[in-house]
């Protein structure tokens, strides 16, 4: 904590991190009106002392729906990260300890995946699919692993020839117990900071499928559905395209910055 707070740009990435997540999880008690209320008469108002951010084509409130938005996209982030998190550092561990055709098969798997542009993966399964948070936060999930897999595994190759690995192996540890509590504690530098900055790449994920109708539905808000409205609205009515995609924009920042703070504060090679 020391080494993140000495890195300025660390600082506001933390900072922005705090800030989405506080406004996200006290979103009902801060929001002055309901997100979903439509109100005819108070259609397309400008920012005002009464409505922060506008309201939009139906008489809704503007940073009432951002808030509630933001619960939106940073579930999906969380959810669907620790789901390719999980996925892979199982996948990274195994393929790294144990070598060999597990190694092959494994990272040829991987090589597959990485050769399939991700997006449009993403988009091919969705549209057999009804859309829906959850169904999101899986799909974003399931192909998201690759990245944490080859990290994982080159930690595990690495860490594997080290003294205290053979030492407690001559001390007849098994591989579970070498794995989990010798090599894995070991590699949770880059585990940590994939983590953090795939939770940026979730949101713009998720905001990109809500744009295209693909993401989370309506009523229900999100930043990606928020700016789709926007567009229709975008020669006279500035505040709806501009406030979500700021959102999206100090979101996506404040992880990549937190992420590459904690890189820099967890490398042992950094020096103070």
């Amino acid at each position: 904590m020391k080494r993140v707070l000495a890195n300025p740009l660390a600082c506001w990435g933390l900072a922005i991190t705090l800030i989405t997540l506080l406004l996200a999880l006290f979103a009902p008690a801060i929001a002055p009106y309901d997100p979903d209320a439509i109100d005819v008469k108070q259609i397309l108002l400008s920012p005002s002392a009464s409505h922060w951010m506008g309201t939009d084509g139906l008489g809704r409130d503007v940073f009432s729906r951002m808030l509630f938005g933001a619960r939106i996209s940073l579930m999906v982030g969380f959810v669907a990260v620790g789901i390719a998190t999980i996925i892979g550092v199982l996948l990274g561990a195994i393929s790294g300890y144990y070598r060999g055709w597990v190694d092959i098969f494994i990272m040829r798997l991987v090589d597959v995946m990485l050769s399939i542009p991700t997006f449009f993966l993403i988009l091919a399964v969705i549209a057999f699919l009804t859309p829906s948070i959850w169904n999101i936060m899986i799909v974003i999930g399931l192909t998201s692993w690759m990245g944490v897999t080859r990290l994982v595994r080159a930690e595990f190759l690495s860490l594997r020839e080290r003294e205290f690995v053979l030492s407690a192996k001559a001390l007849g540890a098994g591989d579970l117990r070498l794995i989990f509590r010798h090599l894995l504690p070991n590699s949770l530098t880059p585990i940590i900071v994939s983590t953090v900055l795939g939770i940026a790449s979730a949101v713009l994920v998720e905001s990109g499928l809500s744009f295209l109708g693909l993401g989370v539905q309506p009523p229900q808000a999100s930043w990606g559905n928020i700016l789709t409205d926007g567009k229709e609205y975008i020669q006279f009515a500035w505040w709806l395209s501009l406030f979500p995609g700021l959102a999206i924009l100090f979101t996506v920042l404040g992880y990549n910055l937190l992420g590459e703070g904690l890189r820099d504060a967890l490398d042992p090679r950094t020096t103070n």
